[in-house]
């Protein structure tokens, strides 16, 4: 492949002499083939081409290579108009795409003045201020996808990178030289580009990166947590937590069982705070498959991830509540019956304030919740401490709800206790009368003292500046005796 790319070079250059100065320039012949697909046009040759076609014999292999590299340091500026329209930006591409070629055929190891200058030139095209986009208060809708102008040169320069980490010719020992934690880390901040694109082409670069260079494993989950952290408690904003997560999810498929300590302190400080923000409906699919990777590698992790799930359970939020909803549905798949009997009494709590809520597809999605086999097996081996908690809740939506949908359903659950313990019912159904005849005296009582206090402040009313009651005027003042 080597020799098919120094021929291309020598193919371009002009018939003339070693000394380079006595041949006129219009015998040299045309490079430009039928379909365009040369490596460099022969419009407007840069400096370093026209040395390159200077002296072909002369030159190495790894001189070829540099000097390609050098023409892929140019950046040009796609905003202006007609950028992409300039000859120099299409000779960019078409070396890039030479590159390309030629790294994914090498079969001779790349010296280390190659891997330098290869990520020299990635550093230089990818780490840039990314293009400005209107957020919101203008033209731009946040639900239409933003693509990056430059990604005519992008894409190819990614396409690169990745037959680069993925190339066996690469010396992994010279090439963590140069991508060292700086690089990385700069590579991560590219997952909060807008354009969808690049963050799918970074998701296959991070997996490459992640499964070849074993030393920097540890700072690349570091610096995933720092970016997962910033997101919850600060900007609440990332373009690419999705693909974060879908990196990691087959990363924690991989993680050797026992899991460490490190690996448990991730699930718990990075991966369940991304239940907070309100955006979570744009990656809880990523965030559910990681999760559960966790809980079949280690199923005793399912109370550390019901307790998150608690933890941060919306309250005003009725679409967020029902995806938490499905989500603990398939943790309680996994969940083991000692792990589940942990945690089962402020679990069904807050499933008994689901059923009650006036959105009825929170409340019916909660009842949904016993059509599953192994939670229903589950609640009947635990019914004694389970049917107490949610009986209050179905008797209010037997009574008062007012979706015709939930209170069948309602009835269809509590049809399914009556079948499985008709004493226990009915023992819950005697207490929740007493218990409501409580409230209703307490409430009784609770009116009779306002009543009262209402009474009394009618025939002692009260300043405006000071909170003691005034006494009538027709009662003398008394000082209070000396003693």
């Amino acid at each position: 492949m080597w020799k098919q790319f120094l021929g291309k070079i020598s193919r371009k250059s002009p018939k003339s002499g070693s000394g380079g100065g006595g041949s006129p320039p219009q015998k040299s012949p045309p490079s430009r083939g039928a379909n365009g697909a040369e490596a460099e046009p022969r419009a407007s040759p840069p400096p370093l081409a026209s040395a390159v076609a200077a002296a072909p014999g002369a030159e190495t292999r790894e001189d070829v290579f540099l000097r390609k590299l050098n023409v892929c340091c140019v950046v040009f500026d796609f905003a202006v108009e007609r950028g992409r329209d300039s000859p120099e930006v299409e000779r960019k591409r078409q070396v890039l795409v030479s590159l390309v070629d030629c790294v994914s055929a090498a079969e001779e190891p790349l010296t280390e003045a190659m891997i330098s200058a290869c990520v020299r030139m990635f550093a230089i095209n990818l780490f840039r201020v990314f293009p400005p986009k209107i957020r919101s208060g203008g033209a731009t809708d946040d639900d239409e996808p933003f693509f990056d102008p430059s990604w005519y040169h992008l894409q190819v320069v990614y396409e690169m990178l990745l037959r680069f980490v993925m190339s066996p010719v690469v010396d992994v020992k010279v090439a963590r030289k140069y991508m060292d934690n700086s690089f990385i880390s700069r590579l991560l901040d590219l997952f909060d580009s807008d354009d969808p694109r690049e963050r799918e082409c970074l998701k296959t670069v991070l997996h490459r990166v992640y499964g070849k260079f074993m030393g920097n494993r540890p700072f690349i989950r570091k610096a995933v947590s720092n970016i997962f952290y910033r997101f919850v408690f600060e900007t609440d904003h990332h373009n690419g937590i999705a693909e974060l997560l879908e990196v990691f999810g087959s990363v924690i498929s991989g993680l050797a069982k026992p899991l460490k300590e490190e690996h448990k302190l991730f699930l718990w400080k990075a991966l369940i705070p991304l239940h907070k923000p309100k955006t979570v409906g744009v990656y809880l699919p990523q965030l559910t498959y990681c999760i559960i990777q966790y809980i079949e590698k280690e199923p005793k992790l399912t109370g550390t991830v019901i307790r998150g799930l608690l933890k941060y359970w919306p309250v005003t939020n009725s679409q967020k509540e029902m995806m938490f909803l499905g989500e603990l549905e398939e943790v309680l798949e996994l969940t083991e019956m000692a792990d589940f009997q942990k945690c089962m009494v402020p679990l069904f709590r807050r499933i008994a304030q689901c059923l009650n809520s006036s959105h009825f597809q929170v409340a019916e999605r909660a009842l949904f919740l016993w059509n599953n086999e192994h939670l229903f097996a589950l609640i009947s081996q635990n019914r004694q401490v389970i049917l107490p908690i949610i009986y209050p809740a179905l008797e209010r939506n037997t009574r008062w709800h007012w979706n015709q949908s939930v209170l069948n359903v309602t009835m269809n659950v509590r049809k399914m206790f009556f079948d499985m313990d008709e004493r226990l019912l009915l023992a819950c159904q005697t207490n929740f009368q007493e218990e409501e005849k409580k409230r209703a005296a307490s409430e009784e009582r609770r009116r009779l003292v306002w009543e009262h206090l209402e009474r009394n402040a009618a025939f002692h009313p009260v300043t405006g500046d000071i909170g003691f009651a005034v006494p009538p005027t027709s009662a003398p003042l008394v000082a209070p005796a000396m003693t």
